[in-house]
């Protein structure tokens, strides 16, 4: 029986920028947009960048750049295009009609790789809800224009079958999805109440997506973390204990990578995969310093944090593939601690652990207490909120020593020996 080979599908890349903002912006974006075409499967063929003095509501570039594209895409036999910014309903349906060939936007390739990705019953969840949501308000002369596209990049998961279903169905579809978040979202809350109980420090990995980390989480905990140089590897949060050199224990969490002109509906459909990094004590900004990007790429991840209402966390700028870096690199100016790691080669890791402890102790105090055999309750609560506890049974009292938060201090001031 012949063997029906899946063709790769041919793409042209095209991006619309306003004349007053820095044209190599658009490029950088551009490249990124390859990068993401690629790892949904997809080849190149051309870059097409217009600058204009607005963009086009009905087309998004001009009319007469709109059916130059056409010809460029039908000369190089392209299967697509994929516009560099979301479009509207729209824009949508008019260069669906005007190019007779498939066209999507970042947007729908990231909801393709998302898709593709997703493991978790949340994180399946969630990346149905974005679609849903993005194909509700472009249901409007959709159904026709994806007849078209038949397919591949920009379909994957439930999101061929879903634009068959009216609005009704959709809504009624995203309502279960709801629900069914909503329970998942009350077992994290319950996993993070236990977690809160046994006072271990958490320390979230954030980062620009590719940045390496999950390679880091891997070198900290000794976990076997998927890990690939693609955009989007892991998607689904992971959490590992780590050890640290005093051997206390901290819980160490991956999050999904951020990604410039990430969607608003988006970023809400991860907010309880991302708000990870809401409840921890310490961030660690992962950076690949390798990237001629940097700037852009920090400068996404605090607006993310911004958005996500993260502040007043102590943040630790890591920056990650010194052993491909050059000498100079833009630096992190708004986190409070830096050092510079390779993740893959382990390079200064033990360093990284120093570090997070120094700070995790910074606000602790150290003390040695006697406790009353009838105080029970007083050992307990060291032991649940206290670090390093050393604990000796006397003729007439407990004998503990530890390291305790500043602000619980108080409980044991009575008993100081």
């Amino acid at each position: 029986m012949d063997q029906i080979e899946k063709k790769q599908e041919r793409l042209i890349l095209v991006s619309a920028q306003k004349k007053q903002y820095d044209e190599r912006d658009a490029w950088e974006s551009l490249d990124e947009l390859e990068e993401l075409v690629e790892t949904a499967g997809g080849i190149v063929i051309t870059k097409i960048l217009q600058r204009v003095d607005h963009i086009n509501s009905a087309f998004y570039v001009g009319t007469g750049k709109a059916e130059e594209i056409k010809e460029i895409a039908l000369s190089n036999e392209a299967t697509g295009l994929v516009f560099d910014d979301e479009l509207s309903p729209v824009q949508m349906r008019n260069l669906s009609e005007l190019m007779t060939l498939k066209v999507l936007d970042r947007t729908m390739i990231i909801l393709d790789i998302f898709a593709g990705r997703a493991l978790s019953k949340e994180g399946k969840i969630q990346v149905e809800m974005a679609q849903l949501k993005y194909q509700y308000s472009r249901l409007t002369g959709f159904g026709e224009m994806l007849s078209r596209q038949g397919g591949g990049i920009g379909s994957k998961g439930p999101g061929e079958k879903k634009l068959e279903l009216d609005k009704r169905h959709i809504k009624t579809r995203m309502e279960i999805l709801k629900a069914e978040l909503l329970e998942v979202e009350k077992h994290r809350h319950l996993i993070r109440s236990r977690r809160d109980k046994t006072n271990t420090p958490i320390v979230a990995i954030v980062g620009y997506t590719n940045a390496g980390k999950s390679t880091l989480l891997n070198a900290l905990s000794g976990s076997d973390v998927y890990v690939k140089n693609q955009l989007f590897a892991t998607l689904d949060p992971t959490t590992r204990a780590v050890v640290l050199p005093s051997g206390s224990e901290i819980l160490l969490t991956d999050t999904v990578g951020f990604i410039r002109k990430l969607p608003h509906h988006l970023v809400k459909a991860f907010y309880s995969t991302l708000e990870e990094a809401k409840y921890a004590d310490i961030i660690l900004h992962v950076m690949d310093i390798s990237s001629p990007h940097i700037m852009t790429h920090q400068k996404v991840v605090y607006e993310t944090l911004e958005k996500l209402a993260i502040k007043d966390i102590p943040i630790i700028a890591v920056y990650n593939k010194i052993d491909q870096a050059g000498e100079t690199y833009p630096k992190d100016e708004t986190a409070d601690y830096e050092l510079e790691i390779s993740a893959k080669h382990h390079i200064h890791c033990d360093q990284l652990l120093t570090l997070l402890e120094e700070i995790i102790y910074e606000n602790m105090m150290p003390f040695h207490i006697g406790i009353p055999y009838d105080r029970q309750d007083i050992v307990t609560f060291c032991h649940n909120y206290g670090e390093r506890i050393q604990e000796a049974y006397c003729n007439e009292e407990i004998e503990l020593k530890g390291y305790l938060p500043k602000e619980r201090y108080y409980k044991i001031t009575p008993y100081k020996k």
